[in-house]
């Protein structure tokens, strides 16, 4: 037994080293063998926070994986700055090369989508691709002095040509101004950083230019043109990038197996709410919500569906541009509606509703491609409001409408029995309870009188015109 015990720590040590064993080494191998990746991250449809989350995701996850390269898919109309610039500033920290990509055949990089094309460690395009039209969306249409529609295919001569002396129409405000210049600082800085054409970039900030995948070869603005993954990832092998901490490092992706990653359900869900439309939405879903749960007390169903709903609507406009001074109009409007609904006065109602309307006409400070409201969805929104104030200013007027149930006016009409009467006044019975009244005529005990008004506890009693034929018993 002593022999036992004494091997007892040994045992347990012998165990735990079999599970080691068990179980890192085959771990440890599968990092090292592992097949050899090249994840892609695709971009399909307009720039917004849930992209941004979505490409931070998968490049640590590529770093975790230890995949060899990340290819960054793009088909894009542009997008907000803010999400733009993060997915820039998260490309340019990454430690594994990042192939932008615009494919397939049909697609474009306009926008902000030019902007990370330019960031990106190798840049290249499918057949059938355009890139270009990068001014800034928050300027706006075109800007005064410039082209209404640029040509989007320049002739060949001038894809390379310097466009430095190009100065913003005299007819622009400062914003404006600094606006557009900041955006060229920024992509000819990610033009001299990739060592690729910084004029044409500032052309296509100026002008919102354009290219063709081949003119865009051609002029130096990417650096590859390949039909599908497979045959980019052949054409870009043994070619040397630039990464993180200025380190260069050797691509070799000839053969590489690609695998898409594809964004969680939290991005999905982001991706909906963050849409302008879809968050304003919410907005009036939980507000409603509350509404109805405040007037209805215990329905619980409304109240729990609108508080979600309200919170998420709340979440998607803080990720979002906005003015906060729309939102507080907006804010104020439904405050408005929701006091109206208790306290019902019509004036807060048509206040409420044009609070409303003018908070979402100032809502969004940018109109960039899918992230403005929808007419529909404005409409809709006023339309919904309008049917509250509607529908509270009706229930008001029939309120005011219908005979009193309380209080001395209520009584006003009563029939009423009298109990005992003597020199002008006595007690009668009216809606069951016992009264002291007083009158200008005499009345018999048990004759019905009608009440004509009360004063303090006290009835006004007077004949009624058809006392003859209303014998009986009052109600």
């Amino acid at each position: 037994m002593g022999v036992k015990l004494e091997r007892a720590p040994l045992l347990v040590a012998a165990a735990f080293a079999a599970a080691v064993a068990t179980f890192s080494p085959p771990f440890a191998a599968d990092k090292a063998s592992s097949v050899k990746l090249a994840l892609e991250i695709d971009i399909d449809g307009a720039i917004g926070p849930a992209t941004a989350r979505h490409v931070k995701e998968a490049l640590v996850t590529a770093d975790e994986r230890r995949a060899e390269v990340v290819i960054l898919r793009l088909n894009t109309p542009g997008g907000l700055v803010t999400s733009m610039r993060e997915i820039i500033a998260d490309v340019l920290a990454s430690p594994i090369p990042v192939i932008g990509y615009v494919a397939p055949s049909g697609a474009h990089a306009a926008s902000a989508g030019t902007y990370i094309l330019y960031a990106t460690h190798v840049a290249a395009m499918a057949p059938g691709t355009n890139l270009g039209a990068a001014t800034p969306v928050e300027i706006g249409a075109p800007m005064p002095g410039l082209p209404a529609q640029p040509d989007t295919q320049p002739d060949r001569g001038d894809q390379g040509g310097s466009d430095k002396g190009a100065t913003p129409a005299p007819s622009q405000d400062a914003m404006t101004a600094k606006m557009t210049n900041d955006a060229v600082a920024f992509i000819r800085s990610l033009a001299e950083l990739r060592g690729r054409n910084a004029d044409w970039a500032e052309k296509a900030v100026r002008e919102a230019a354009s290219l063709s995948a081949n003119a865009a070869l051609q002029a130096g603005v990417i650096d590859v043109v390949a039909a599908d993954p497979t045959e980019l990832l052949a054409k870009i092998d043994g070619r040397t990038v630039a990464v993180t901490g200025g380190a260069s490092e050797h691509l070799a992706t000839r053969g590489l197996t690609v695998e898409t990653l594809q964004p969680g359900w939290l991005i999905r869900l982001l991706s909906v709410i963050t849409d302008p439309n879809v968050a304003v939405i919410l907005l009036l879903v939980g507000i409603y919500g509350l509404i109805f749960e405040f007037t209805s007390p215990g329905a619980v169903a409304p109240g729990v569906v609108g508080t979600i709903a309200l919170l998420l609507g709340l979440y998607a406009l803080n990720l979002l541009p906005i003015d906060y001074a729309g939102l507080a109009l907006m804010l104020l409007g439904l405050t408005f509606l929701i006091v109206e609904a208790f306290n019902p006065t019509v004036i807060l109602g048509l206040g409420g509703l044009a609070a409303f309307l003018l908070g979402t006409a100032m809502l969004f400070k940018v109109e960039a491609p899918g992230f403005h409201l929808s007419p529909a969805v404005v409409a809709l929104a006023s339309v919904l409001v309008f049917a509250l104030v509607v529908f509270v200013g009706r229930a008001l007027w029939r309120a005011r409408r219908r005979p009193p149930r309380v209080g001395g006016e209520a009584m006003h009409g009563l029939p009423a029995k009298v109990l005992d009467w003597r020199a002008g006044e006595g007690h009668v019975r009216a809606n069951g309870e016992r009264w002291q009244a007083r009158g200008d005529e005499t009345f018999a005990p048990g004759e019905t009188v009608e009440v004509a008004t009360v004063s303090g506890l006290t009835l006004i009693v007077r004949r009624r015109a058809d006392a003859a034929a209303a014998g009986g018993e009052p109600p």
